[in-house]
C-alpha cells in the first residue's frame, strides 16, 4: 500500500465524517466513527472497482464477477 493510497483512504474517511456533521450537527462520536470507517472502506471499494479487481465473495459463497 503506497502513501497515496493511504492518503486517499484517510481523505475518504474525513469526507464522510464532514458529511455526517453537515447532515447531523449533534452526531455522536459513535456515528462519526462509523462514518469514518464507511468512508475508508468506500474508497477502497472504489479503487477496486476502478482497477477492475473486484473479487469479493458474495453472501451465498460464489465469487462476484466483474464486468
Amino acid at each position: 500500500m503506497s502513501i497515496l493510497e493511504t492518503l486517499a483512504k484517510v481523505g475518504g474517511a474525513v469526507a464522510a465524517v464532514e458529511a455526517t456533521e453537515k447532515l447531523e450537527p449533534n452526531a455522536s462520536i459513535l456515528t462519526k466513527g462509523l462514518a469514518a470507517v464507511a468512508g475508508f472502506k468506500g474508497v477502497e471499494k472504489l479503487e477496486d472497482l476502478a482497477h477492475g479487481t473486484e473479487a469479493t465473495p458474495a453472501s451465498d459463497g460464489n465469487v462476484a464477477e466483474s464486468n
